[in-house]
């Protein structure tokens, strides 16, 4: 059966007991970090050897490309690429400019990742940048500080992975741009009422929900939603909200799941528990990241296959990235990256 997981690894080689252990649980797909990651023929062969491990051999393999400061693939291996912020900031000058340089910029962006056997790029961050935000969660990742902003810029981005054969996620509903604490060490605490959030956070999701085959909860205490539990912890948030309000039907994967803001401390138990509340507050597949096999192991005892709901919703998700896969474009790299160049120069005048 194919479990409702994804997971990580430790290095830039599968041990066998991380090979035995995805053989035998048989997770959804895979993540991909810097510590997995040193050049194209390697983590090329890993990508290999995870997908050999399960019983779908088009299982997705993700990572967070986003350029500027979370990017697992680097120079000198790999190109450069700008913060989504420095388009952002562009926009409000020459919006078309902009756009096209930020298209052009995923597109090579999702090209590296594609030759390379990863197949989801986590992908556009729609989280409205709001005053007072933590600089170091959010800051030049943002899209923008209102929605039409991040929609417009969200739609460049999508179009621009796309057309190189990568599909996206939507990050981190219902909305994680208000948060003054890193959700990786600690919990935030939203105080928004509700209408602040349905006129704010939720419009780039909305749009987004039948464009994009994947989303992402954040990690979040949201008091006008549940006071009590994390979003990712929430049916009201993942059942009412992200599936009702802003009526996303794609395949809802949890950020990651040993993330600090749903440690014990913060009310998530241990993380077997806090993997099946995830399941049972109606997101359809856990993310477990950091590679530690008695964490993964704790995981897969918790979480059962994928079904009902989330079965339809992943193979809506696999024709989705199949068909971008083979609509992808020829790109031109070298005239590409003279292009962007060229953009680029435009925007700094």
């Amino acid at each position: 059966m194919t479990r409702a997981i994804v997971f990580g690894c430790a290095g830039k080689a599968l041990s066998g007991e991380e090979r035995a252990f995805f053989r035998e649980v048989d997770p959804y797909g895979f993540i991909l970090f810097a510590r997995n990651i040193e050049n194209r023929d390697q983590v090329r062969a890993l990508v290999d050897d995870l997908r050999g491990c399960v019983t779908h051999a088009s299982a997705p393999v993700l990572i967070d490309q986003e350029g500027g400061r979370v990017r697992r693939m680097r120079p000198p291996e790999w190109r450069d690429y700008l913060a989504p912020g420095v388009f952002t900031d562009a926009f409000a000058r020459k919006p078309e400019t902009a756009l096209e340089a930020f298209a052009l910029s995923a597109e090579l962006m999702a090209a590296d990742l594609f030759e390379i056997g990863v197949d989801v790029d986590c992908v556009p961050m729609l989280d409205v940048r709001q005053p007072g935000s933590d600089t170091q969660v959010i800051g030049d990742r943002a899209l923008g500080d209102d929605p039409q902003t991040v929609i417009r810029l969200g739609e460049a981005m999508v179009a621009g992975i796309e057309r190189a054969g990568v599909v996206g996620v939507i990050k981190h509903m219902p909305g994680h741009g208000r948060s003054v604490v890193d959700s990786h060490l600690d919990l935030p605490r939203i105080e928004a009422s509700a209408d602040a959030l349905r006129a704010v956070d939720y419009p780039p999701f909305r749009h987004f929900a039948d464009r994009v085959p994947y989303g992402m909860t954040g990690h979040l205490l949201y008091t006008a939603l549940d006071a009590d539990r994390p979003s990712t912890l929430s049916p009201a948030v993942v059942r009412d909200v992200i599936r009702g309000e802003i009526g996303f039907d794609g395949l809802l994967f949890t950020d990651d799941i040993s993330m600090g803001a749903l440690s014990e401390t913060k009310g998530g138990g241990p993380i077997g528990e806090r993997s099946r509340r995830s399941i049972e507050a109606g997101c359809d597949v856990l993310l477990h990241c950091n590679g530690d096999m008695n964490e993964m192991r704790s995981v897969a005892d918790a979480v059962g296959a994928l079904e009902g709901d989330g079965a339809r919703r992943a193979a809506k998700a696999d024709a989705h990235r199949g068909a971008v896969s083979s609509g992808r474009h020829s790109l031109d790299t070298e005239a590409s990256v003279r292009r962007l160049d060229a953009l680029l120069k435009d925007l700094r005048t």
